[in-house]
């Protein structure tokens, strides 16, 4: 199983959508190297889901559902989504600050690449992430 942090913006798809609707395709992703990790996630994964533009806060969990495949509304082969399916809502946001703040990160995608959408996060700083956020 692998961890990843996706991005969005909470003005245009927030993690309240998400949870209303269950599941989502996680799409609209064109940065080649945002691409790639979705190319690796795999059903069983779980995501971070951050706000981006409102708040700058990892706000919830969700679960990848599917193999990635090819954008259905796009007619380029090289964009691929995933399925998504909310899990629940973090009891604690955990902001962007509190983040940078902490040198346990500092080589995390979301402080050295902070446009890149799709973030893989390793495994000990994935624990610590949901410790901030009161789930650890």
């Amino acid at each position: 199983m692998a961890y990843w942090i996706l991005k969005t913006d909470a003005d245009s798809y927030p993690f309240d959508q998400l949870e209303r609707e269950r599941r989502a395709v996680w799409d609209g992703v064109t940065n080649a190297l945002a691409l790639k990790h979705i190319r690796s996630m795999a059903p069983g994964d779980t995501a971070l889901i951050y706000h981006s533009n409102v708040g700058k806060d990892l706000v919830g969990l969700a679960r990848i559902t599917s193999e990635p495949y090819p954008d259905p509304k796009r007619q380029d082969p090289k964009l691929v989504v995933v399925d998504l399916e909310a899990d629940r809502r973090l009891p604690k946001p955990v902001s962007l600050a509190a983040v940078k703040a902490d040198p346990a990160f500092s080589d995390l995608g979301l402080v050295r690449m902070a446009r890149l959408s799709v973030i893989p996060v390793p495994a000990e700083q994935w624990r610590k992430l949901l410790s901030m956020a009161g789930l650890g």
